[in-house]
């Protein structure tokens, strides 16, 4: 088997509000848009790995809910294998964004059925598929169904990418399974406590990194493009120039294009670069889900830009 991606993560319903600006602690400010995706960290990267080739498997939880219902269309409508994601009583995750005018966004997630997911069924799904090529896991899920996820790939052979969104308590020895660490600027700081806000400052946040057991780093920036590190070498990858709508899953864009690319057997540098085009890309459209680009728009992205 080639070109497989699991991805152990989160189902969510996105509900998105569009306004002007966000509102000031006890303000309130009127909406212009109001919209229900699905989303969570584990779909959305399991879309996008599916829409650029890959052969994805989901591993997670959702509630017996409609929503539980609606999110397992989802994953068939984009022939993602669902055999690994349990329904357990009680409701399916539910994150709330508002989106402003200039594309910023903030997010609540309350984890409702993702909560629920196990390092046992996270270790009987992968044993039950055989051989795969990476492992995909975000912060969405319990810390030990990570654990798990991390260490069966590393036990198999298989690439594992954490992305730890959002931080939490995850220590070392976890961050330490991980083959590729992928946080973004402002969680490369929570869990460094350095900064990261030049190009300099941020590659030696993943140097530290690096050296707390963390093979590979990858600091993603936004508009101002990656930095990354390993015992090999480091480098930068700039940001594709596009205008942004909504940043909501950019970074889910870009993890789900690099997992993608290294299960086909791309080389680092160029998996980076194909990853940067899809979160660029998903910027220019509202909406998690939606956003997601295909094969062909990242090929078109890349090709504008070679």
């Amino acid at each position: 088997m080639a070109n497989v991606v699991v991805v152990v993560g989160s189902l969510n319903v996105d509900l998105v509000v569009g306004l002007d600006r966000m509102p000031n602690p006890g303000e309130t400010v009127f909406g212009r848009t109001f919209d229900r995706h699905p989303g969570g960290k584990g779909l959305n990267q399991a879309v996008a790995a599916a829409r650029l080739g890959a052969e994805v498997h989901m591993i997670g939880a959702v509630g017996d809910d409609d929503a539980g219902r609606w999110l397992r269309t989802v994953l068939a409508a984009e022939h993602i294998d669902d055999s690994g994601v349990i329904t357990v009583p009680g409701p399916s995750g539910t994150a709330l964004i508002e989106v402003d005018a200039t594309g910023a966004n903030r997010i609540v997630v309350v984890p409702g059925a993702n909560d629920q997911v196990t390092p046992a069924q996270v270790q009987d799904c992968l044993a039950k598929l055989g051989t795969f090529d990476v492992v995909l896991t975000q912060g969405e899920v319990p810390i030990a169904a990570i654990g798990a996820a991390l260490g069966a790939a590393r036990t198999r052979g298989a690439r594992g990418i954490l992305n730890p969104a959002p931080v939490r308590d995850y220590g070392d020895a976890l961050l330490g399974q991980a083959d590729i660490l992928v946080p973004n600027e402002h969680e490369a700081e929570q869990i460094t406590g350095m900064s990261t806000s030049h190009s300099v400052d941020a590659d030696e946040a993943a140097r530290a990194l690096n050296g707390r057991g963390i093979p590979t780093v990858v600091i993603t920036r936004g508009a101002r493009g990656l930095v990354w590190a390993s015992g090999g070498g480091s480098g930068t990858v700039s940001a594709f120039r596009v205008t942004p709508v909504d940043t909501v899953a950019a970074g889910d864009a870009f993890c789900g294009g690099l997992a993608a690319a290294l299960a086909r057997g791309d080389n680092f540098p160029d998996a980076l670069r194909f990853g940067a085009a899809a979160g660029a890309l998903s910027t220019t459209v509202s909406g998690a889900v939606p956003s997601l680009p295909g094969l062909e728009q990242v090929k078109a992205l890349l090709a504008a830009n070679s």
